[in-house]
């Protein structure tokens, strides 16, 4: 089979394709202490166990982001919050967005 050659704008993923990523099991003392230097240093916690390896980081910051996983259920029930429909999920994203703001902001007070 011949071997095509990718676009240029995604040679730059070559490396990051062939990577392998590794999980490690820890105590949760561990886990905590990691997690919570890579908070206080602005990394994620990937790159703070890299740091503390002496492997290097991308220079680079990555854009500051939180994920959850939301199941179909879960839209269903978020979206009775809301008062609006499973399927209008950007609008549940964005309703969600005000409500951990909100959050954020009477953490502040």
């Amino acid at each position: 089979m011949k071997q095509r050659k990718l676009p240029d704008k995604w040679q730059s993923s070559v490396r990051a394709a062939k990577a392998v990523q590794v999980a490690f099991d820890m105590d949760e003392a561990l886990q905590y202490q990691i997690r919570r230097e890579a908070l206080d240093n602005g990394l994620s916690p990937s790159d703070q166990i890299r740091h503390i390896l002496t492997l290097p980081t991308a220079d680079k910051p990555k854009r500051p982001r939180l994920t959850v996983s939301l199941s179909p259920e879960d839209y269903v029930h978020l979206a009775e919050r809301y008062g609006l429909q499973p399927e209008q999920q950007l609008e549940i994203k964005h309703r969600v967005m005000d409500e951990l703001l909100s959050y954020s902001q009477s953490l502040d007070k």
